[in-house]
């Protein structure tokens, strides 16, 4: 026979915690950004303000689709202007997919610094960014750069997918 329990006493009961969503910073200087031509696959959540490379780098518009063309090639370049995007796993593994990092001559994926670019004494942070690769613009030639900026008037020539 059970007899009811006679002490007070708290009962805790296990409750499961989901796991943390990992996020990823990405900086995005090309059609990646707000308004641009491929924003709708950056699901992220924008960090206010735009941001500055720490490095130059140079950024080219390159090819027939006239592609925002980010070359790993410090010390070359202007100091390039964007956006970041805290971003999950998933809309990280669909901007690989836009951005072909599997495929050769396309982008990889790489870490850089960037700051505000309106508080410039601020403390640079590690982000993702997405570099084409830099035999695309020596095979097919630079139609602008090297620029500190894409712009939305760039972007509206855009003939990528």
């Amino acid at each position: 026979m059970n007899q009811p329990c006679r002490h007070r006493h708290r009962h805790r009961h296990a409750t499961a915690t989901p796991p943390a969503t990992v996020m990823h910073h990405v900086f995005v200087y090309g059609t990646l950004k707000q308004g641009f031509s491929n924003f709708h696959v950056n699901g992220g959540q924008r960090v206010p303000g735009r941001f500055v490379t720490v490095q130059r780098l140079p950024l080219y518009i390159v090819g027939a689709e006239l592609v925002p063309w980010l070359v790993d090639a410090p010390g070359r370049g202007e100091h390039v202007i964007g956006e970041v995007y805290a971003v999950d796993d998933r809309v990280l593994a669909d901007m690989d997919v836009l951005e072909q990092v599997d495929e050769a001559g396309w982008y990889t994926r790489r870490t850089i610094a960037v700051r505000p670019l309106e508080a410039p004494a601020t403390a640079p942070m590690t982000v993702f960014v997405y570099f084409g690769d830099p035999q695309r613009v020596a095979r097919e030639g630079a139609h602008a750069g090297p620029l500190a900026e894409f712009s939305a008037e760039q972007d509206r020539r855009y003939r990528g997918g």
